[in-house]
């Protein structure tokens, strides 16, 4: 069995990071009745205290520590891990932080110097945050995966989160490096945020194996249909208590928080994608298949993701959602984690990863039924990737992640560009970045460069297959 490591950097980072914990453990617990420690638990956690069942020799759960590292430049959260619920899935040497935050500043959580009147904590914590992820990986039989959680429009998630993504290449090249990285929506009130996500996308596409895109907007469109749903009133809409994905407390603290609806819906994303490596199933996927599989050329690896169901409804007697809803659900718009149109654009590949109750026959009948609605690259027509995992999410019976490398992202990062170019043109907050000895307005033109450079490969690749579709077609035929 195979095991992953979460380094979850920034106040999102450990927000959602903790919040899986919480989730994954109530979701072992349900279906670990004996209290056994098994691989299943080994693929995350790992047994510190192991006890044998007399004369069985089988482990028993005693004490489990989450296989993570939990960075963050300020105390306040890592403070609530400290003195919250999970506190015993953390030693105290997992969590490095520090007092005084990065300002919003991609520079002072990224840059590996030391600066004149500021200490920028790439340097700083160089050293101590290696040394907790070789530790890491040192108790771990057969390391995987390395599940990097950050956001793109402060300084700790962006900075020294793509700082530790670098580190992670350098230290442990043959491990896959995924990435979920929750991106700022267009009212964000961090000014220098349109910043701080394109230097650290630089970063994502140089040095990650696949990138997990999630915007603020689409968890925010979520909730709030949901809560819609919630409010109706009609009696066979009425959703069951705490089957949504939006519900539960944060894992940090016996209040809800009012993100933790939004850091809910990230973290069932990441139970989702983890499911095959944590539990049984027919058609189970690695890790490492994820970019085997839906990265067919290196930088482009950002993949759209859908989750459904949203809800379970209350009323037993009313027919569940039919199983062919979910599939057509998850090509929806109003069930992804990112503002795009994929059905609009061109789809490198796509892996469903299904959990529950669902025949191979199931999956079989409805990419048949989706494949003529959905347009793939002619060169990789056939390019699905499935996953059949039996365990479902708590509270539901059957559940759909879809994963998409599709060019619609083109538009999504489009609109990032163009709010960086609306400040560079003008270099405001400039100051504030070059104040930090080793930043250069290099860093900028490059990071911009980059992104236009992945921008016009996705273009490129949806205008010239669409312009010579048809030529093709008629060969293959």
């Amino acid at each position: 069995m195979t095991q992953s490591v979460v380094v979850q950097v920034g106040q999102c980072g450990n927000q959602v990071g903790c919040r899986f914990w919480d989730l994954a453990l109530r979701e072992h617990a349900h279906v670990n009745k004996k209290g056994i420690y098994d691989e299943a638990l080994g693929s995350f956690f790992r047994n510190v205290d192991p006890r044998c069942e007399e004369g069985s020799g089988t482990p028993r759960i005693a004490g489990l520590r989450a296989r993570a590292v939990l960075v963050d430049m300020e105390e306040g959260v890592l403070n609530e891990v400290r003195q919250g619920p999970l506190r015993q899935l953390f030693s105290t040497t997992q969590l490095i932080s520090d007092v005084s935050g990065s300002g919003n500043n991609w520079a002072v959580g990224h840059h590996n110097c030391v600066a004149v009147g500021h200490h920028t904590y790439g340097s700083v914590y160089r050293e101590q945050i290696v040394d907790q992820i070789r530790r890491a990986a040192e108790h771990c039989d057969c390391l995987q995966t390395f599940f990097l959680i950050h956001s793109m429009g402060g300084g700790t998630g962006s900075g020294l989160g793509t700082c530790v993504l670098k580190l992670l290449e350098e230290e442990f090249p043959e491990v896959c490096r995924l990435v979920t990285a929750v991106y700022p929506s267009s009212e964000d009130d961090v000014i220098t945020s349109p910043y701080n996500s394109v230097l650290a996308m630089r970063e994502l596409t140089e040095h990650a194996h696949c990138v997990f895109p999630i915007e603020n907007q689409s968890l925010v469109d979520i909730v709030s249909q949901i809560q819609h749903m919630a409010h109706t009133g009609k009696p066979s809409a009425v959703i069951k208590k705490d089957c949504t994905i939006i519900s539960g407390q944060g894992g940090m603290s016996k209040t809800q928080k009012p993100f933790d609806s939004m850091n809910n819906i990230v973290a069932n994303l990441l139970l989702n994608i983890t499911s095959s490596a944590r539990f049984e199933g027919s058609l189970n996927m690695d890790l490492n298949e994820i970019a085997m599989n839906l990265v067919p050329f290196p930088r482009l690896h950002y993949l759209v993701s859908s989750l459904t169901p949203l809800y379970t409804l209350a009323d037993v007697n009313v027919p569940t959602r039919r199983l062919d809803q979910m599939f057509t659900d998850a090509f929806s718009k109003e069930f992804q984690l990112m503002k795009a149109d994929p059905r609009h654009s061109l789809y490198l590949s796509c892996a469903l990863m299904l959990r529950g109750n669902v025949q191979v026959s199931d999956l079989r009948r409805n990419i048949e039924r989706l494949r003529p609605t959905l347009s793939f690259v002619p060169w990789n027509a056939e390019g699905w990737k499935v996953s059949l995992c039996s365990v479902p999410p708590v509270g539901h019976t059957h559940s759909l992640l879809a994963l998409a490398n599709n060019t619609c992202v083109a538009s999504a990062f489009t609109k990032l560009r163009d709010r960086f170019i609306k400040l560079y043109r003008k270099k405001a907050h400039l100051h504030h970045y070059m104040c930090v000895e080793g930043m250069e307005t290099a860093d900028f033109s490059e990071a911009l460069h980059s992104l236009s450079a992945l921008i016009d490969e996705y273009s490129q690749l949806h205008t010239h297959t669409h312009t010579h579709q048809a030529p093709r077609l008629n060969i293959a035929t």
